[in-house]
């Protein structure tokens, strides 16, 4: 799945993300749009959904999230 269908899929926009991953909704925003993010920020975006889906999903199952 992509960015945004993690996303959708749990009911939130980009700010309720953000949130949850400790980030600033702007940078979720470029990531869905596919901008470049830095590992770490791959790593929160993945750690949330695991914690969100119960079950671990890697950066790299987050299809067309440019990692730096």
């Amino acid at each position: 799945m992509v960015l945004k269908e993690y996303r959708v899929n749990l009911g939130w926009d980009w700010t309720e993300l953000a949130r949850q991953a400790g980030l600033q909704a702007q940078v979720v925003r470029r990531a869905e749009r596919g901008g470049r993010v830095k590992a770490a920020t791959a790593k929160r975006l993945a750690d949330t959904f695991s914690r969100a889906y119960g079950k671990e999903i890697r950066p790299t199952d987050i299809e067309g999230l440019v990692i730096l």
